[in-house]
């Protein structure tokens, strides 16, 4: 049974989790709140939940030896009969961690800087999408899913990820030389969907080299990429695939400190969001490359790599009606082009009186969202106390819950991309040309436009 939704029960997703997810989400919100208003929190381990909602059955300690027969006519070398156990066998039991205590203070954060961030990333995400990309990513357990959370935002404040998001592409040129330049030639671009509805990001690896660019601009576009990737995601879709196109590679498109940053990237500051990764067409000097690489991936991260030597093999994940025809069997005529800043296209957001009106109704819809994932942290915190004698049952409670914060989330998401103008300057996917049409609507919907 799942809490809503037409998702496999058991997923981690919003609309499909069981009972134990659904008490690790909740668990992860009530600690969230508590260590950003208190600045601690105290997360004790719960190895039976977790394994319950992980599938990932818990460690176990050894199950206590029976006792040893006696010796003599009736037991030891003499005896035929099996030994008896003078004692009761006693079932094996989960080891328990020690408590995990998270202080703000060794983070060197602030609470409300961190509330405000979070707030503001979720941009058009259900709440409850970006806390579960967390918990999945570490296995459902809570106190590692939100030190890993904490530590994002950190990084995210850290880095000034916002830069790119109020920052035109022509303010991002001047900040970061060459910046344009790399969005021009088509060393990267996204296009369509994978059969399992992704957005594909298609990577050129031959027109990189990393002598060309300074290696603070690269970085800048790495996050540039992510930021707008996280746009061209529809719910309930929540994952991007990559294409890396070694077709022209060479040792001389090499860039290990690149590949690195964009691995952890995906494994620690954007978890979660990699649906899978092609390795096409490498010649035989990428394998000397991939056995420094792999070592970096994790597990999960590196099932999800496959290998294609021909284009047709492309066809195994995306379909013939969407891959550009560049590639061979590939229907769509669709062809790269830079489309370059309109102006006057971020004029909205000099509009300060109209930017404070959509800004405080979206911060209302949020404000209310926290109140009621408050009251459901202390409906559901009553029901685990034993001592207080409820009967109600926790599925029951999360299931009410779910359905009022759903219906807020949605508001929140028309909320959002009501400000997005006012606090987003425009990309070349807002724009669009007569040839392909802007991929995003001002609802935020996505479009993908294929000259079959």
């Amino acid at each position: 049974m799942s809490i809503s939704g037409n998702a496999p029960a058991g997923t981690g997703y919003v609309g499909s989790l069981t009972k134990e997810q659904a008490i690790l989400l909740r668990r992860l919100w009530a600690a969230l709140e508590e260590v950003l208003a208190e600045g601690t929190v105290t997360i004790q381990h719960d190895p039976v939940t977790i394994a319950a909602a992980s599938g990932i059955p818990a460690v176990v300690a050894p199950a206590a030896q029976p006792a040893a027969a006696s010796a003599g006519w009736g037991g030891g070398w003499f005896s035929t009969a099996a030994a008896t156990s003078t004692t009761p066998e006693e079932a094996p039991k989960p080891l328990i961690e020690p408590a995990v205590t998270i202080t703000l203070e060794e983070l060197k954060i602030d609470g409300p800087v961190v509330r405000q961030a979070i707030r503001e990333n979720m941009m058009g995400d259900h709440p409850d999408a970006l806390v579960l990309r967390f918990l999945r990513a570490r296995k459902w357990h809570v106190a590692n899913g939100l030190m890993m959370m904490l530590k994002a935002f950190q990084w995210r404040l850290e880095m000034n990820v916002d830069d790119v998001k109020t920052l035109g592409e022509l303010e991002l040129e001047e900040k970061y030389p060459k910046f344009q330049d790399q969005l021009a030639m088509g060393k990267f671009y996204v296009h369509g969907t994978d059969k399992q509805g992704q957005p594909v990001v298609y990577l050129n690896v031959g027109l990189h080299r990393p002598a060309d660019q300074d290696y603070r601009t690269l970085e800048r576009l790495t996050i540039y990429l992510m930021e707008q990737g996280r746009l061209l995601i529809s719910p309930p879709v929540e994952c991007v695939s990559l294409v890396f196109d070694l077709s022209q590679f060479g040792l001389a498109n090499m860039d290990y400190s690149l590949v690195k940053f964009l691995v952890q990237c995906f494994e620690a500051y954007y978890p979660e969001s990699l649906g899978g990764i092609i390795v096409h067409k490498s010649p035989f000097v990428f394998w000397g490359v991939w056995k420094v690489i792999e070592p970096w991936l994790d597990r999960v991260v590196a099932s999800k790599v496959k290998f294609t030597s021909t284009d047709a093999e492309l066809l195994d994940f995306i379909p013939a009606e969407h891959l550009p025809s560049t590639y061979e069997g590939g229907l769509d005529q669709y062809r790269y082009a830079y489309v370059a800043p309109v102006p006057g296209e971020n004029e909205r957001m000099k509009d300060g009186e109209t930017k404070k009106l959509l800004y405080a109704a979206w911060e209302k819809l949020a404000d209310e969202f926290d109140a009621q994932t408050r009251a459901w942290i202390a409906e559901d915190e009553d029901e685990e106390d034993e001592s207080k004698g409820s009967n109600k049952d926790s599925f029951e409670i999360a299931t009410k819950y779910f359905k009022e914060r759903d219906a807020i989330a949605r508001d929140l998401r028309k909320a959002h991309f009501a400000l997005d103008p006012y606090v987003r300057a425009r990309s070349q996917f807002h724009r669009g040309s007569e040839a392909a049409p802007a991929v995003l609507r001002s609802d935020g919907s996505v479009k993908w436009t294929y000259i079959n």
